[in-house]
């Protein structure tokens, strides 16, 4: 029996330097991991992890033990800590017949040599092939940002296999965006159809991250996307828009509003006290102030001030004061820089060593926005992302894409880090598991560069998914490319009909959401679903669970447009087929049924009655039989 071709190739990220030599260490009953004197107490984790990981991969049970030298023991995985590795990050892993050796100067560096050491155990079992490894990362800063807010929040359960699965593929920071999740001092009306965060969540949280060597850094909004606390009556006087609870809640309209009144003292006090309550529980030394489409500024109550002073002074004076605020709580402001990026002069206003998250999604971003930073100068971190929201199945394709050309901006005008972004737009309805290989993208990338699409998602394939024909990826990222109509179209559409809107009014929505005849393109799914199935056998539980959520997500986004097909002949053609229209209602039912099943097993309730009142209420148009009762 032998290897697949060469088990190093496969390695995530791509160590800086692998030299392959003679001999194999083998794994047995006797093996022992050695923690030598020149370690400390933080490194019994990397020891713990490694033995749960053999147990749990191998069955094998190994001891852990402290020696004075590695001059007296053999059979032996030894961890230690040494100056030779001058590198913050760096490490060495040495395999030979009779030993492991990693070796490394940081707690973090230590970390990073097991984890690779982890990988070589998932792809070569117990017999692992001698080398001597030399890595160190590209990127000082490689980070993950995971919506914790717009529809889903997690259990903490599934947070810590977050922070696992980051430490796994070395990076080493994480944020969870909260707009309103958490339950703070007076959000009873806030939260009170809600799941929140609380303060015994994030400390818990912070702990497990710290022995990952993860650095958890607090993310909160401070300015804008602050819709659903501005809707209550304990928040509204602070909206910048009057009567912030004239309508019904809308997904779309979460996007778009709403911001706070910088005219208003009270609103500063509202952010201080956010603040104060919130940073402790971190031991960061930053803090993600977000400040990010403060869309409303200047359109209501600061319109005035807007006017005489221009909305980017206004919005840069208010930032100014949020973190002139963290700084003398002694924290390092980071924000979104989608506002300053256009007043790129106002950004000289800021203080000097604020981080700005610089963000841009598209598949071809420009270098624009980060040459302007570069050339005020600002430091900036480079925020690609994951590309799952506002859809059923991530758009593994997209995600590539933007986050290889975000890497190479980062190298070529010097950013600080790489922050890798999982947005939960419109009720976050895609499975977290969907975001897994973007998340391996800006992991891989950020630490040795740019690989080829076709080489990661098969090395993707083999090492997480434990798929040996190495096709697991690819067939996910086709499955991705043939949506028809997006989530966020139906959801814009059935907010739209839930308001009766004029006929000629909704005809033109409609026309321009482009909706075509699905059964050829259900088809072409359909036929990838079937070479998921083949797959199911031969992958990990990683690559069982993958599937089986592409299975089933993928039957909704083609029952979503079937729906959607036959919402327009129902409303517009007059051509309908009733009996299709009940059949699709039913099915949407049924599928909800199986989705709220997987949604509980890793998140909390949150939200999810929001996302499941849109499937309803489309099954409900979908029943009616006077097309009056739904538009004017």
């Amino acid at each position: 029996m032998s290897y697949k071709k060469n088990t190093f190739e496969y390695l995530i990220p791509r160590p800086v330097e692998i030299k392959e030599v003679e001999g194999q260490f083998r794994i047995s009953y006797d093996t022992k991991i050695v923690l030598l004197e020149s370690t400390d107490s933080s490194d019994y984790n990397s020891a713990l992890i490694l033995k749960g990981y053999i147990e749990d991969k191998l069955g094998i049970r190994l001891e852990i033990t402290r020696s004075a030298s590695e001059e007296d023991v053999s059979k032996v995985i030894i961890l230690d800590r040494s100056d030779d590795i001058k590198e913050e990050e760096g490490y060495s892993l040495n395999i030979s017949d009779d030993k492991v050796i990693v070796k490394a100067r940081t707690k973090r560096g230590l970390l990073y040599g097991v984890a690779t050491f982890r990988q070589l155990i998932a792809l070569g079992g117990a017999l692992i092939p001698a080398c001597e490894i030399s890595d160190k990362p590209v990127l000082s800063n490689r980070g993950f940002y995971h919506d914790a807010s717009r529809g889903r929040i997690q259990k903490l359960s599934s947070y810590k296999k977050l922070a696992d699965l980051c430490s796994y593929f070395k990076l080493n920071q994480l944020q969870l965006y909260v707009e309103h999740s958490f339950l703070f001092k007076g959000f009873s009306e806030v939260c009170r159809d809600d799941t929140p965060l609380t303060a015994e969540d994030i400390l818990e949280l912070d702990e497990y991250c710290a022995k990952l060597g993860i650095e958890l850094i607090p993310s909160i909004s401070t300015f804008g996307h602050l819709y659903k606390v501005l809707r209550t009556k304990t928040f509204e006087e602070l909206c910048e828009l009057d009567d912030p609870r004239d309508s019904e809640f809308s997904f779309d309209q979460r996007m778009q509003h709403h911001t706070l009144d910088v005219t208003n003292e009270k609103s500063f006090e509202f952010v201080k006290k956010v603040l104060d309550e919130f940073l402790p529980l971190f031991r960061s030394d930053y803090v993600n102030i977000c400040a990010d489409e403060t869309f409303d500024l200047g359109k209501g109550k600061s319109k005035e001030l807007a006017d005489r002073e221009g909305v980017g002074k206004v919005y840069v004076d208010y930032v100014n004061r949020i973190m002139e605020y963290c700084i003398n709580k002694g924290k390092k402001p980071m924000f979104w820089g989608d506002i300053i990026v256009g007043f790129p002069e106002y950004a000289k206003l800021l203080p000097k060593d604020v981080i700005c998250l610089n963000w841009g999604y598209s598949d071809c971003e420009k270098e624009d926005n980060t040459r302007k930073l570069a050339d005020v100068p600002v430091r900036q971190y480079l925020c690609p992302g994951v590309h799952g929201w506002r859809h059923f199945i991530n758009h593994f394709e997209m995600a590539y894409r933007n986050i290889s050309i975000m890497c190479e901006y980062a190298g070529k005008y010097h950013a600080e880090g790489l922050l890798n972004t999982d947005w939960g737009d419109y009720g976050h309805l895609q499975d977290p598991l969907f975001s897994i290989p973007g998340l391996i993208y800006g992991a891989a990338f950020s630490w040795s560069g740019v690989s080829e699409e076709t080489e990661i998602n098969r090395q993707i394939s083999r090492l997480y998914y434990g798929d040996r024909e190495e096709e697991l990826m690819s067939v996910a990222r086709d499955i991705g490319m043939l949506e028809g109509n997006s989530w966020d179209q139906l959801v814009q559409f059935i907010e739209l009909i839930r308001n009766r809107p004029a006929a000629q009014e909704a005809k033109e929505f409609y026309g321009r959401l482009k909706v075509n005849e699905p059964a050829e393109n259900n088809k072409r799914i359909d036929e990838k679903l079937d070479d998921l199935r083949l797959l199911i056998t031969g992958v990990n539980d990683e690559g069982k669970a993958l599937i089986n959520r592409l299975l089933l997500f993928a039957e909704g986004q083609k029952l979503m447009c079937r729906a959607l097909y036959q919402l327009g002949c129902k409303l517009f053609d007059k051509a309908q087929n009733h009996d299709e229209c009940v059949r699709i209602a039913a099915e949407i039912e049924t599928w909800m049924y199986h989705y709220k099943k997987i949604w509980r097993i890793t998140s909390r309730e949150s939200e999810l009655y929001r996302v499941e009142e849109i499937f309803y209420q489309c099954a409900d148009i979908l029943r009616e039989q006077n097309v009056n009762l739904i538009i004017k």
